[in-house]
């Protein structure tokens, strides 16, 4: 099977869908998406005769902190290593320009951890760290 490894942004209508595939769902705002993805840092996506089959993308300040966000591969293309490849490009990049005492984070799906620790990433101890903490904005609220 032929997979080309492309250091490219995808188009929102594809980012959508490939959320839907492995069910994530997405937000339905297809112009916040494509803003969303355009201030991207880097991005990685995998393609298999013509279809956008793997994506994964860098955020943050582009400078001493990072995230690595949206790893996704569709269910018919896992366990083939696809997703390692997405992540030693993404390592590649972050690792490339991130100086000494930078960082790079991500948040993992339950039980995909040991995946990302053969990339140096590590649970954060309780005992040494506050947790990690997310919130979805349901609707817009004012916070004055």
């Amino acid at each position: 099977m032929s997979i080309k490894v492309l250091k490219q942004q995808i188009p929102a209508a594809d980012y959508i869908r490939l959320r839907e595939m492995v069910g994530w769902g997405s937000p339905k705002d297809e112009a916040a998406i494509q803003a969303g993805l355009d201030h991207t840092l880097f991005a990685v996506c995998l393609e298999h005769e013509g279809l956008i089959v793997g994506y994964g993308r860098v955020i943050g300040d582009g400078g001493f902190t990072f995230y690595i966000q949206d790893l996704i591969v569709l269910p018919a293309y896992q366990r083939m290593g696809l997703g390692s490849k997405i992540m030693t490009e993404l390592m590649a990049y972050v690792t490339g320009i991130c100086p000494p005492g930078g960082m790079v984070g991500l948040m993992s799906a339950k039980g995909k951890e040991e995946f990302y620790t053969r990339f140096g990433f590590m649970e954060r101890p309780s005992e040494a760290y506050s947790a990690g903490m997310i919130q979805y904005i349901r609707r817009q609220e004012s916070y004055d």
